[in-house]
């Protein structure tokens, strides 16, 4: 019998609330390409009522779950069938984590070690030889495509080149950069500061930051996650408490790591500041909204843009923000595309079990992407981006990245004095 703490500790989930409708089911990207995963509404709500019972009736298919949210979105009820999954998966699963779930999750010591011989990395990464022995022996499907290590860190670049700088400005904010800034692609952190110090705001770095650990998460590496987590936690509250910063991020998956998954699975309370982090777009987007900052753009900046809906800004519904920021600039031919997961699901995809239910998912998207003629896509997402340059060959982009490219730097600064 489950005992009283055992269902309290459910009830944040709302599983009771559930009506056994299946839209959660129909809503699912793996459950249409994998008939071996169970669903949503089997391995969620109902199998939760099981497990209360006893941990004989967990299922390690479990692990099918792409964790995307959209069960959440499209659930009539508010419940959270995604993290009902994720935390049996936390409390049940006799998996141990192997080799290729270390590397795949350990995001900052990879990219410290890659960063420093990023040219020689790259290179062996992209070798058809060490793909195949990748696949053989870690499990890494051969047909992946690896992102880019840069050969300088954000970070790096920050303190020589911006930090100094930021002090001229008399209102601030602080910035959780994440891994793929730190160490694949700098230019959207620098991005970042380039529109930010125009409309008026210095950029800080947090105290300590550490991977977001989503990864951690995803690869069965609960205590590290958790120990991460409580770093970011503080480093972010002291922004945020002692330093007046609010938080802001350009990864929508970090961003609703930091904000929802650290209390709903990991234990780590941050309720105190968890409405203080949020997306950059989303906070430019509402200072322009309150008329307390203007953007001004380049007359010869001419693109034809596709918008993809990341399945992490579905569940937190702040793809409005991003897409009307984007629409704002004169010189973009706006499509957007029908909001579909694109099946990387982080490093779901590079798993060589999962990579032919990824690609099943992503093709719809894929097909659309292809037929819809543009440039780039946009999407606030960074593992989406690499699955969707891999699958099409069109170039994707951040919305933030756009923004400063598009953006009259010299006239934004005016109108901001």
């Amino acid at each position: 019998m489950a005992t009283k703490t055992q269902l309290e500790s459910k009830s944040v989930f709302n599983f009771e609330q559930c009506l056994k409708c299946s839209i959660c089911t129909v809503y699912c990207p793996v459950v249409a390409v994998n008939p071996t995963y169970p669903g949503p509404k089997q391995a969620g709500p109902d199998g939760e009522r099981y497990r209360l019972k006893g941990d004989i009736f967990f299922d390690e298919n479990l692990k099918k779950c792409l964790n995307c949210k959209r069960c959440e979105v499209a659930c009539p009820s508010n419940v959270n069938v995604g993290d009902i999954i994720q935390a049996a998966r936390i409390q049940y699963s006799t998996h141990k984590p192997g080799l290729r779930d270390r590397i795949l999750a350990s995001t900052d010591f990879v990219g410290t070690m890659a960063n420093r011989f990023a040219p020689i990395v790259n290179m062996t990464l992209a070798w058809g030889l060490t793909k195949s022995v990748m696949h053989g022996t870690l499990g890494v499907d051969k047909h992946r495509t690896f992102p880019a290590y840069s050969s300088k860190r954000f970070e790096t670049w920050f303190k020589r080149e911006a930090q100094a700088k930021q002090a001229q400005y008399s209102k601030q904010v602080s910035y959780f950069h994440g891994c793929y800034v730190n160490y694949n692609f700098p230019k959207l952190g620098q991005d970042f500061v380039k529109i930010m110090n125009a409309v008026g705001y210095g950029v800080q770095l947090l105290e300590k930051e550490r991977c977001c650990g989503v990864a951690k998460i995803a690869n069965g590496l609960y205590d590290q996650a958790r120990k991460h987590a409580n770093i970011n936690t503080s480093s972010i509250r002291k922004a945020v408490k002692e330093e007046g910063r609010p938080v802001l991020t350009t990864s929508s998956t970090c961003t609703f790591t930091l904000r929802d998954e650290y209390s709903h699975l990991l234990g780590v309370d941050n309720t105190d500041v968890r409405d203080s982090i949020t997306l950059a777009t989303r906070f430019l987007y509402q200072l322009i909204e309150k008329g307390e900052i203007k953007l001004a753009f380049r007359p010869d900046y001419k693109r034809r843009i596709a918008y993809h809906s990341a399945c992490h800004m579905e569940r937190m519904g702040w793809i409005i923000y991003s897409t009307e920021l984007l629409k704002m600039i004169p010189g973009i031919d706006f499509v957007m595309l029908e909001s579909m997961c694109c099946g990387i699901a982080g490093t779901y995809g590079f798993k060589k079990e999962n990579y032919p239910t990824s690609q099943k998912i992503g093709a719809p998207l894929f097909k659309q992407i292809k037929e819809a003629g543009v440039d780039c896509v946009a999407t606030d997402c960074e593992t989406c981006k690499w699955q969707i340059e891999m699958s099409t060959g069109v170039p994707v982009e951040n919305p933030i990245s756009i923004i400063a490219d598009a953006l009259d730097v010299e006239k934004t600064i005016a109108l901001n004095s």
